[in-house]
């Protein structure tokens, strides 16, 4: 499976943005999805999952109830709505998936997911 994530920018705070990722699955049935961020000298970054099996989502504190991750399994693409976004969502932006079903309490593990994305850049300046 590969995937790339496109869509980054730059753009003012308070304003909107949406990361796609374009993956090469047949389907993403029983697929678990998600994007993380990265900051220069910072770990990575749980943003947000989506778990095809039974819609569930899960969002970082730091994003919940401003970012919307959604899938079009008919196209094989994958986004990010970043509404609302604040000069600290300046980040490189990845998308990774796996091809099971995650547990709830390991699903913003970065370590749970392969193959991951090429990043595409955030920076939302003040």
């Amino acid at each position: 499976v590969q995937l790339q994530a496109f869509g980054g920018g730059l753009v003012q705070a308070g304003g909107s943005l949406r990361l796609s990722c374009a993956a090469s699955v047949r389907t993403f049935n029983s697929y678990s999805i998600a994007w993380f961020r990265r900051t220069p000298g910072k770990e990575r970054e749980f943003v947000a999952a989506l778990r095809w099996s039974d819609s569930a989502r899960y969002y970082g504190d730091s994003v919940k109830d401003r970012f919307t991750i959604s899938v079009d399994n008919a196209k094989k693409m994958v986004y990010l709505q970043m509404n609302g976004l604040k000069p600290e969502d300046t980040a490189v932006y990845y998308c990774a998936t796996k091809p099971t079903r995650i547990l709830p309490a390991y699903i913003n593990r970065e370590d749970m997911y392969s193959p991951w994305g090429q990043g595409t850049l955030v920076t939302v300046s003040s």
